[in-house]
C-alpha cells in the first residue's frame, strides 16, 4: 500500500517504487512485471493508475511494454537519472475535462451565434477530411473543443480548456492512446463531435452538456477498457 504524498501524483509514487527496485537490482533486466490487476491489488491503487505509472516508466526508459506479452525491465548500460514530473496523468486530465467541458458546452449552447456555428462546423469538416486522408485529427479535435470554450463567453473557462488540451499533447497521453487503440477510434470521436454540434445548433444546453459528457466518457472508456496487455506469467514480486 502506498502512503499518500501531497506533492507527488499517485502514478508517480507507483513509478518511483518500481524504479527504485530496478535500480537496486530487486527487479533485473528482462524480468516481466506482474499483470496490471495484480500490481493494482498489491499496491492498493486503481488499474488506471498502474497504466499511467508503467507508461511513465517506459517513456523514461526503465521498462518496455510489449502489447500482447507484458511489461519487461529494460537492459541498460547505466542507470538513468530519477524520473521527472511528467505532469497530470491522462485520467486526471480527462476527469478535469469531464467536470468542466460539459458545463462549458451547455453555456455555449445558450450563447451560440451563426458565426460561431460556422466555425465549429468547419472543425468538424476538417476532422472528417483528416480521417479520410489517414492523418491524425488531433489538431482539429483541439480546435473544436477550444472554440466551444470561447463560445461560453467566459475567458477563464476558455483558458482552462485550452490549458487542459496542452496536456492532451503530452508524451504520456500520446503513448497511452497508442497502446490502447484510442487513435484508431477517431471515427467514433467524429460522430460524437457531430452530436455536440447538433445540440449547439438547436441552442439545447441540456443536450450539449450530455453530448459533451458522453464524448469524454467514451475517451475514458477506451483508455480504461482497452488494457495494455499485461499478461501474467513468470514475474518478480513488487
Amino acid at each position: 500500500m502506498l502512503d499518500p504524498i501531497i506533492n507527488k501524483r499517485l502514478y508517480q509514487q507507483v513509478a518511483e517504487r518500481i524504479r527504485r527496485q530496478i535500480e537496486t537490482g530487486t527487479l533485473a533486466a528482462g524480468d516481466r512485471l506482474p499483470a496490471e490487476k495484480e500490481l493494482a491489488q498489491k499496491l492498493g491503487v486503481s488499474r488506471p493508475t498502474i497504466r499511467e505509472a508503467l507508461v511513465a516508466l517506459e517513456i523514461a526508459g526503465f521498462v518496455e511494454i510489449r502489447t500482447g506479452s507484458g511489461t519487461y525491465i529494460c537492459h541498460r548500460k547505466k542507470l538513468l537519472s530519477p524520473m521527472l514530473d511528467a505532469g497530470p496523468g491522462p485520467f486526471e486530465l480527462l476527469n478535469a475535462r469531464l467536470l468542466i467541458e460539459g458545463e462549458v458546452a451547455a453555456e455555449a449552447a445558450m450563447r451560440v451565434t451563426d458565426e460561431n456555428l460556422a466555425a465549429v462546423e468547419a472543425t468538424v469538416e476538417e476532422m472528417e477530411q483528416m480521417i479520410l486522408a489517414g492523418v491524425h485529427s488531433r489538431a482539429a479535435d483541439q480546435k473544436f473543443h477550444v472554440l466551444i470554450a470561447h463560445m461560453s463567453g467566459n475567458s477563464v473557462l476558455a483558458e482552462l480548456v485550452s490549458n487542459l488540451w496542452q496536456g492532451m499533447f503530452s508524451p504520456m497521453f500520446y503513448k497511452m492512446s497508442e497502446l490502447t487503440g484510442l487513435i484508431a477510434n477517431q471515427e467514433l470521436a467524429l460522430t460524437e463531435h457531430k452530436a455536440i454540434f447538433a445540440a449547439l445548433a438547436t441552442h439545447d444546453p441540456v443536450g450539449a452538456r450530455a453530448a459533451m459528457r458522453r464524448h469524454l466518457k467514451s475517451v475514458e472508456t477506451v483508455l480504461t477498457k482497452n488494457s495494455i496487455a499485461f499478461i501474467s506469467g513468470k514475474t518478480r514480486s513488487i
